[in-house]
This record gives C-alpha cells, structure tokens and sequence, in this order.
C-alpha cells in the first residue's frame, strides 16, 4: 500500500516528484487555498491567474498539472479542485479535502512521492487528506499482464508515497490520525479487492479461507460452517441458495473482543459470490458484475479487522453469510419453501430474491448472542438504487434513534446514506397461503419490504439497523475523488466509527 508520512517541512523545500496544492472557486475567480503559500510565492504571487490561464476553474475534483517555478524543490505542480470557496473564518470541509486528495493522488499513478500541501488545520483535517490520497491511489492489477514490460509498470503503479505538509510528526494527536487512516484505508482496500476478484477464484470456501487467514495474522475468533455443520444446524436459507452450485455455501463467525469491552456490535454481511438469480435467472446486462454481491460480507470482514488493527475496546463480531446462487438441477424452484434457522418458513417465490434469506439464517444466529445491536450491510435491491441512486445507500432500524446515529455517523466519515422508513403495511404482502410469509412483495416499496424481512429474523430487544449498499458498493463509471471503478468499500468507514462510537459507550 502507499506509503505515508507527516511533514513540516515547506511545500518549497521538500523534495518530492510533485506537490499538490488546492484551489477553488471564489466571487471573482480561482483563488488558492491554504497551505499552498509557499507555492504561489514561487509564482510571484501569480499562481491563480496562471492555473486561470491554463482553464482551471476550481471546480470540485477538476486537476491541473503544471511545471514548477524556480524556487520549488519538486519538479511539478498539480492544482486540484476544492469547489466553492468557504465563506470567510470558516474551513474547508472533510469530504471536500478527501476527495480532492483522492483525485490528486489518481493523477499521480506512477509518481513515487507526492507532498499534499491541502489545508490542514488540524488532526482531523490531515486524516481526511491521507485517508482520501491512500484510497486514491488505489488500483487492483491482480489480472493484468503488461508481457513483462517493467517500464509499463512503473507508469501504472499507484502514487508510492504521500507526505502530507502541515502534518506534525511528534504530535500525538496527528500520529494518532496517520495511524488510523493507514489501517482503515488497508482494509478498506482488503474489502475492495475481494469485492474485484473474479467469482472463479473466489467462492464461499476461499471466502472462508481468507477469514481464517486474517484470523491467524490479527488474532480473532474464526468459526467456519461448512455445508454439513450448515444442514446439521437448520441453517435452511443458506443450503436453499446455495444448493444449485457445485460450490457450497459457507458461514463464517469472525470476531474481534478486547478484556475491557463492556458492548458488542454484531455485524451481518451479505455475501453471495456469484449472484445469478438462479432460477429466476436475471435478463441479459444484469449478470456481469454479479460478483459484486458479497459486497456486504467484504465490508463486515474488513471492519472486524480493523476493530482488531486500532485495538477498539469493543466486542465487533462478524456473520459473513456466502453462497453461490446458480441454476442448475438442484437449485431451489421458486414455488419451494424452506425452513430458515429461526425455525420460520418461507416461501420463495423469486429466487433472485436470495440475499434475505441468507442474512436471515445469520441475522437469527446472532440474534442468540444478545448482542448489544446488530448492523446487517448487503447489495440487496435495485429499488434502493431506483430510490436513492448509485451513490448513497439507504438506512433502515427497528429504532428511530439508532437509525439516526447510523445516518450522522455515515454523514461524518463521508459517506452518503439516506434514512429509510419500514412501513408495517408492506409486510402483508409477503403474507404466503402455505409458508410463514414468502420471500417478496408487492412490486412497489421494494427495497422497504426487503428490510421488514429481515426484520422479522431479530431477536427481541435487539437494537437492529440494515444497510442497503446496492448503490454504492460497485462504482461502473470513471472514477471520481477516490472512488475507483469497481468495489469502492462501501460502508466500511461507517461501521468502523460505529464501533469506535461504541466503544466509547455512545451507541445512540
């Protein structure tokens, strides 16, 4: 991963293959933005006027790259876009230096060193420049092949390092901040690149197997459930979905404790590796990025093992819930009913509709656990997409409060989420002449009645919120900010500051 470090030194004097400094828009044209002093006095104060000439605006994201005036110890300048200017005493916000570091540092693929001279005023500021640049420069080459030409990996490789100036070393409070954003943005690219993997090399076995090795490597509980211990323990969901594919299903317990936890957060995550939609197969357009549908269960994982890499004084156990949904012979016919792990029956009536009724098999088993609150995250339906885009994903709770929390942690760390109600008369139409209810609804509220679903599979008392990411979780178009194309990690912030939220006995 790249490298980061902290530094004091002026974005005149360091020696680096580029600085980044930030600009914006303000009431009369692009202005710079704190921290790149140094840099426009190289330019005679003219370093606005200059990136004007050369048809920067400021805009959010916008780069502009440009030789180095005498004076500056780096040979290239990039000016990156902060958007609109902030009124006067107010600061720039943290999304807003996030992804400005994150489009910096995508347009340095192949730089070895990079200063960021963005405005940093203080821990939390320089946080999010390194988390933004450190997610930026990411990139999954697992599959490339260049024909052993060395020249061409170098100018594909990813930024190697970022110094963020204004950073203070032998402060603990931005050592602190480093060290955070460094293991967060790792697993967050653990989750990405498990989310890019190609289904024929990842499938719920070596789902597993990658659980069981992070285990051993951070120290956590691991408990893997293979198809038998699965039949022998009810787990009727999970075989349901799975049981058309040659690779059978698994369910995976990963946990972080720490001896002074006094709360435990369950996290369940939807992790179908390859979602076909089985019988009910998708039409054509919709299977080729299938592999993204265990984006949940990427997200949970990874932020197990972060509450692990920060030492949070919180119990974070994961439910990682994988199959295989595929057609075949043996797959489950929509007309079927099975019996879940809760002992509850279920109809399905669409099995495309799969996600449910593995979380649901997990959502019951860690229900029994009595956790203090249980967060699910899956890829569940495209009408949460229909509703709120492919940029924001939807929150939904059996408690209006916790609900809440989960919205303005999401809102804090970044990321885009929206509120979502569970309107009880929707639960009718999942009513099933010959099973406890049946796997879906009615047409309209899609995504609503996906979550009173899995409502109905918690354990009572249980503080519960369900995050549909079917948005976010698998970015199709040009990257933007540090958004690559591909898995993007989504919901992994949240719930790491969730834990740490709760760790800190602030639940909500």
């Amino acid at each position: 991963m790249t490298a980061l470090t902290l530094s004091t030194s002026s974005a005149a004097t360091l020696r680096a293959d580029a600085v980044v400094v930030g600009v914006a828009k303000g009431a009369k044209g692009v202005v710079t933005a704190p921290g790149a002093e140094a840099v426009d006095k190289a330019f005679g104060g003219k370093l606005a006027a200059v990136l004007e000439t050369l048809g920067a605006s400021g805009a959010e994201g916008e780069v502009t790259k440009l030789p180095a005036a005498d004076g500056l110890k780096a040979p290239v300048v990039l000016a990156v876009g902060l958007g609109d200017a902030p009124a006067k005493g107010d600061g720039y916000g943290h999304e807003s230096l996030r992804r400005a570091a994150g489009s910096a540092a995508r347009a340095l693929t192949g730089t070895k060193k990079a200063a960021f001279a963005l405005p940093v005023e203080d821990a939390e500021a320089a946080a999010a420049v390194a988390e933004g640049a450190l997610l930026g420069a990411y990139t999954f080459t697992a599959y490339r092949s260049n024909g052993g030409k060395k020249k061409d990996d170098a100018k594909s490789a990813p930024l190697a390092e970022v110094a963020i100036l204004g950073g203070k070393p032998r402060d603990k409070g931005f050592k602190a901040a480093a060290e955070r954003a460094q293991a967060l943005v790792a697993e967050i690219n653990r989750a990405r690149d498990l989310i890019n993997t190609p289904s024929n090399d990842l499938d719920p076995k070596s789902f597993a197997a990658e659980a069981q090795a992070a285990a051993k490597e951070f120290g956590l509980a691991v408990e893997v459930l293979d198809e038998k211990a699965l039949k022998k323990g009810g787990y009727g969901g999970l075989l349901g979905v799975g049981q058309g594919s040659e690779a059978p299903p698994r369910l995976v317990r990963i946990a972080h404790t720490h001896a002074k936890a006094t709360k435990t957060l369950a996290l369940v995550g939807k992790g179908i590796t390859y979602d076909s939609g089985g019988i009910s197969l998708k039409p054509a357009g919709h299977n080729e990025t299938m592999k993204c549908d265990m984006s949940g269960a990427a997200a949970v994982f990874a932020t197990v093992v972060a509450a692990a890499r920060l030492g949070l004084e919180v119990n974070v156990t994961g439910w990682l819930a994988l199959a295989e949904n595929m057609p075949s012979g043996s797959a489950t016919r929509p007309g079927d009913v099975l019996t879940m792990y809760s002992g509850k029956t279920v109809e399905v009536l669409n099995t495309d509709a799969e996600g449910r009724l593995v979380l649901a098999d997990a959502l019951a088993r860690a229900s029994e656990e009595s956790p203090d609150a249980i967060v699910d995250v899956a890829t569940l339906t495209g009408a949460m997409m229909v509703a709120l885009g492919d940029r924001t994903f939807g929150i939904m709770a059996n408690d209006d409060a916790f609900r809440t929390s989960i919205h303005e942690i999401a809102e804090e760390t970044g990321e885009q989420s929206w509120p979502m109600p569970l309107p009880a008369e929707l639960l009718k139409g999942m009513e099933s002449p010959v099973a406890d209810l049946a796997n879906i609804g009615g047409r309209m509220g899609g995504g609503l009645a996906a979550g009173l679903f899995l409502q109905e599979f918690i354990g009572e008392g249980i503080s519960w919120a369900h995050l549909d990411i079917a948005g976010p979780a698998f970015h199709e178009g040009a990257p933007w900010g540090y958004t690559p194309k591909g898995g993007t990690g989504s919901a992994v912030r949240t719930l790491v500051r969730l834990a740490e939220r709760t760790a800190a006995g602030d639940l909500g």
